[in-house]
């Protein structure tokens, strides 16, 4: 079994542990889609994480899911990501870009567009926007040749992620966007080579993932799914065999990693391990047992990690506990106490609930590992 805090290597990465910063949609980015100097000192605050993947950026203007979100949607907007990265490499860490193509999850308040998706059917989900949490609007269709354009949308943003300075990207399969759409058989109505059969509705992540790797290189480039979590009002039929007959194409890739949120029954991921040969995240978070909390599934906790280490992930993503623990990795590897989250702080712009949680150090609090 791995130990959370052994090296891994990915692609031309060597990670010093096995602790990844999960993904988070923070709401930090200025008005007109750039990157801060408060983000730059958000993740460099982290940069003891084996690795950090961003928050969801948009790579290009319909793709735009929320507002207040840094894109990379041009040369300007990954330019002002290089702050970041150039923070996060000063400290010592690696970072990857998540790019998140919103799909019907996007608003016209936000970006001007009628959001886009592979069918007209509206998400029963809320948006994000300006004017906080709105119903999702009714998308438009895409046509065939848009739908490609789409894909490589993904690649484009990439090549001006990895010119910004992130060691690579990662692709959001997840969670009710875009590539969960066509993976989708609520949202993905389409009769084309796109929708019906598995093998067409797998079909755009695969060459959005294609398109990527000839961008810039497969060892730059992951994806991050969610099989069975159901978010973004999304039901994907037959499940199990969608999933593994994605992650077959996907191998053929030779990406970087697969990051699984732990969403589907514990015998339907570890299938989707035994047919995943590279590097595997799992995010713990249990999405089947959402009680009563608006966010859903319980943190990931060290117990968690080392019982998916023990099932053969090679690392382990936190998302929550990283907000507000910026050196979460030596808290984990003291056995210190974490400090809670501000809820309210989530998206509420500013610094507050961003960059003023303190490392243990500065809080007196005393080793007991």
């Amino acid at each position: 079994m791995s130990n959370l805090f052994e090296s891994h290597r990915i692609g031309d990465l060597t990670l010093p542990n096995r602790v990844v910063m999960a993904p988070m949609t923070r709401a930090r980015g200025t008005a007109d889609g750039l990157a801060t100097e408060s983000m730059a000192t958000y993740f460099a605050q982290r940069a003891s994480a084996g690795l950090l993947i961003s928050d969801g950026i948009p790579p290009n203007l319909v793709g735009t899911a929320s507002a207040g979100i840094a894109g990379l949607r041009n040369d300007a907007e990954a330019e002002s990501w290089r702050q970041v990265t150039d923070a996060v490499h000063a400290g010592g860490g690696r970072i990857f870009a998540q790019i998140m193509h919103g799909g019907r999850m996007g608003h016209e308040t936000t970006t001007g567009l009628r959001p886009v998706g592979p069918s007209v059917v509206a998400a029963d989900s809320q948006v994000f926007t300006a004017a906080g949490f709105v119903p999702a609007p009714e998308p438009r269709e895409l046509a065939a040749g848009e739908v490609t354009e789409q894909a490589e949308a993904y690649a484009a943003a990439s090549r001006r992620a990895v010119d910004a300075g992130f060691d690579g990207v990662e692709l959001h399969g997840a969670n009710g966007y875009l590539i969960n759409q066509f993976l989708s058989s609520n949202a993905n109505l389409r009769t084309d080579r796109y929708g019906g059969t598995i093998a067409n509705r797998i079909r755009f992540a695969v060459e959005a993932a294609a398109a990527t790797v000839d961008a810039v290189g497969a060892g730059r480039v992951g994806i991050r799914l969610s099989p069975g979590a159901g978010l973004g009002d999304i039901v994907e039929d037959e499940m199990p065999e969608l999933y593994g007959a994605l992650l077959d194409e996907l191998g053929r890739l030779d990406l970087a990693y697969v990051h699984l949120v732990a969403s589907a029954e514990e015998e339907i991921l570890l299938d989707l391990r035994r047919r995943w040969g590279q590097t595997l995240i799992i995010n713990p978070s249990s999405w089947l047992t959402r009680g009563d909390s608006v966010f859903g599934a319980s943190s990931t906790d060290l117990a968690s990690a080392d019982h998916w280490l023990g099932l053969g992930a090679d690392l382990i993503s936190f998302g929550r506990p990283y907000l507000a623990n910026p050196d979460l990795v030596e808290r984990l590897r003291l056995g210190l106490p974490l400090a809670e989250a501000d809820v309210a702080t989530y998206y509420a712009g500013g610094d507050s609930g961003f960059i003023d949680y303190p490392a243990h150090a500065d809080t007196g609090q005393e080793d007991v590992a």
